[in-house]
């Protein structure tokens, strides 16, 4: 395979002081923050990817990228998290039990920790994705972080939902896969494996009932979110080198996480995994039960063909406001899906400009 853009670039945010900035979660693992800095600001912005991404899908250099996009329109000190979902990080690469109340309390608050150890007292705000903004929004809302001046959470937050045949999934490929297939992990790449490997073997069953293009790992990215053809976004709304790097733009993992947002789905709301376990002790059972106390404004967004997640965000906007009313806001932006929210050839015209009107006024 020849790459046309290498992995891990940063060539897509090139007039910025780029620092790597690593830490540790109280349950030992090693994780990172990539810092973009122009000059010290009042306002800094915390960007969180979602499951199977990473920091790239918001520094891609084909396009216009959400951080150039913040540092050219008023926040020169952005910092993206590699958190333990990151696929620059080994921890989707196995049989994991990881579920998002880890996350919640382990990755956000070590995180702020490191940052704010950096910038000190300035206001800090989040723009978050996918299962990323599901468990910043529990980190948040369960008390394990706080003094966030404003959260833009995209796709979903407080309350997943998902269509029916993806929830069939989420019911039967955890066990399906590790138990009968013997698969630890699933991965979008798995199409440029040697041929007749086991991976390689099930990515070309998997074509088979994708003819909507002629890329491998994007179709086993429709079986991994969602429901559709494809499911994360509209091939319209990619540019074509996008398409092409799916597999190196969305890594493995592993299937516990599925069963997390399962249980969350039949709650209709976010909880925790195992209310038993004592580690998480500090988090509350129910996600949504303290909501009219937690003063952090909230952006929930979304597009109007999301095939990952629905209406989650309507959902959880309309949930909110009964307990907050005016507080949080809602964007529906139309044409978009799930990930083509943030990774699209054109949302620094359709989409950027709506978050950073809501950033500003939060910092005023």
């Amino acid at each position: 395979m020849t790459r046309r853009i290498p992995m891990f670039t940063l060539d897509g945010v090139p007039d910025a002081r780029t620092s790597t900035h690593s830490f540790t979660t109280q349950d030992g693992l090693g994780l990172s923050m990539l810092r973009f800095l122009r000059e010290p600001a009042d306002d800094v912005v915390l960007v969180i990817h979602g499951l199977t991404t990473s920091s790239d899908m918001f520094i891609m250099p084909e396009h216009p990228n959400l951080v150039r996009y913040l540092l050219d329109n008023g926040y020169p000190d952005v910092w993206t998290l590699d958190y333990r979902m990151s696929n620059r990080h080994p921890y989707n690469r196995s049989m994991h039990r990881f579920t998002m109340d880890d996350i919640a309390l382990f990755d956000y608050p070590a995180a702020l920790r490191t940052l704010r150890a950096e910038v000190g007292d300035r206001r800090v705000h989040v723009i978050a994705h996918c299962l990323g903004s599901v468990s910043f929004m529990m980190s948040l809302f369960g008390g394990a972080v706080d003094g966030i001046a404003g959260v833009i959470a995209n796709s979903a937050a407080l309350t997943p939902r998902v269509p029916a045949w993806s929830q069939l999934k989420l019911t039967v490929a955890p066990a399906f896969m590790e138990y009968v297939l013997g698969f630890p992990y699933l991965d979008p790449k798995w199409g440029e494996e040697p041929a007749l490997t086991r991976g390689w073997l099930f990515s070309k069953a998997v074509d088979l009932f994708h003819p909507e293009c002629d890329e491998s790992s994007c179709h086993m990215l429709s079986l991994m979110w969602g429901t559709g053809w494809p499911a994360l976004y509209g091939h319209d709304k990619l540019h074509a080198i996008t398409h092409a790097r799916s597999g190196d733009l969305y890594g493995a993992t592993g299937l516990h996480y599925y069963r997390h947002v399962l249980k969350m789905v039949r709650a209709g709301r976010a909880v925790k995994y195992d209310p038993r376990d004592p580690r998480h002790s500090a988090l509350p059972g129910d996600y949504l039960a303290n909501a009219a106390e937690i003063t952090t404004p909230v952006l929930l967004t979304t597009g109007d063909r999301n095939r990952v997640f629905a209406d989650s965000n309507v959902v959880c906007h309309d949930r909110l406001n009964a307990v907050a009313p005016g507080r949080h806001e809602l964007v529906v932006f139309p044409g978009y899906g799930h990930q083509d929210v943030f990774m699209g050839k054109n949302c620094h015209q359709d989409v950027f400009p709506v978050m950073t009107d809501f950033l500003k006024r939060q910092g005023a």
